[in-house]
């Protein structure tokens, strides 16, 4: 029996190694480097290194790419980081709710969301939510593309239901339904004319926006059972998102005509710096969703903020979208 024990004490201390190197290769990763991740986990960048030795020796691959300049995951590597990644989530997620308190929700609450749901959205939301959970933390990653909230450490996302995987559960947030809008200043409209149709748009200056993936924006228009979708050019190409204020900042400079949501134009249309135009062709879309897994541990601060968004869900479907 003693022998067993012993054993049993040898594959424990084995697994814990190898969770140990496991979590070093990750932080080296992400970090980009030995130093930046040892500075982040307190730790020497040569203890690092063999740790990331150990688990190449043990799995009988290369997980990094080494150079003098920089440290990259090889394929290998990759594939394994997007295992390992939400595994070590759900472990966070585990010890959280074994330390908070049933009563009081506890810990942080990741979330990946698109720029416009972080500047339109997510204001009317988070006050309100943090004071009533003061235990909550919430920490949030503004992306202008798709990205996997698994694969980020996450424990949801916010997206339009276009981009929504099947396998997840969705719960409305934020207004039920948003329009795009199309405006320029007035000074602008007075020197080339206001449009009357969308086609107008194709001799106007307009400024366009970039997706992360490169794609440009496609500006779409809807009336009765017309449809167009308009491919215009124009002065200024922006990055969707992160490069948006710039677009309508140039809009009132009177550069050219924009095409983005309502919410983040109506400031600067209630201050008259821009002029509506095509208001009968704006079209419709339906409002963006908190999606999580349904098969993972759903963690005591995200359950709190889906429980919070049901709550309020009438107050949040009246948020101004006119």
């Amino acid at each position: 029996m003693a022998g067993n024990g012993a054993r049993g004490a040898k594959v424990t201390k084995r697994a814990t190694d190898r969770l140990s190197d496991l979590k070093a290769f990750a932080a080296v990763a992400q970090a980009g480097g030995f130093r930046q991740a040892a500075r982040a986990l307190h730790v020497s960048p040569s203890g690092l290194s063999d740790a990331v030795r150990r688990l190449e020796s043990h799995l009988g691959v290369r997980l990094l790419h080494r150079t003098t300049r920089s440290i990259l995951p090889t394929e290998k590597g990759k594939q394994l980081l997007e295992r390992i990644g939400p595994a070590f989530a759900e472990l966070a997620q585990a010890l959280e709710t074994a330390t908070s308190s049933s009563n009081r929700p506890a810990g942080t609450l990741r979330l990946t969301v698109p720029v416009n749901v972080s500047r339109l959205v997510l204001p009317q939301l988070l006050a309100p939510f943090l004071k009533r959970y003061p235990d909550i933390k919430v920490e949030v990653m503004a992306e202008s593309g798709i990205v996997d909230f698994l694969s980020a450490g996450c424990d949801a996302g916010i997206r339009y239901d276009d981009w929504l995987e099947q396998d997840m559960i969705a719960v409305p947030v934020g207004p039920r339904e948003q329009r795009f809008a199309t405006a320029a200043a007035p000074a602008y409209l007075d020197r080339h004319g206001r449009p009357r149709h969308p086609q107008d748009l194709m001799k106007m200056d307009c400024l366009r926006s970039r997706f992360g993936g490169g794609n440009l924006e496609i500006w779409h228009y809807q009336r009765g059972d017309d449809v167009y979708q308009l491919a215009p050019s124009g002065p200024l190409i922006y990055s969707a998102g992160t490069a948006t204020d710039l677009g309508v900042a140039s809009a009132v400079a009177g550069l050219g005509v924009i095409y983005l949501f309502e919410n983040w134009l109506r400031p600067a249309i209630d201050s008259g710096e821009l002029e509506p135009v095509l208001q009968p062709w704006w079209q419709t879309f339906s409002g963006p969703y908190l999606y999580y897994s349904g098969r993972r541990l759903v963690p005591p601060p995200l359950r709190a903020f889906i429980d919070f968004i049901q709550s309020t869900k009438d107050a949040v479907a009246s948020f101004p979208d006119r």
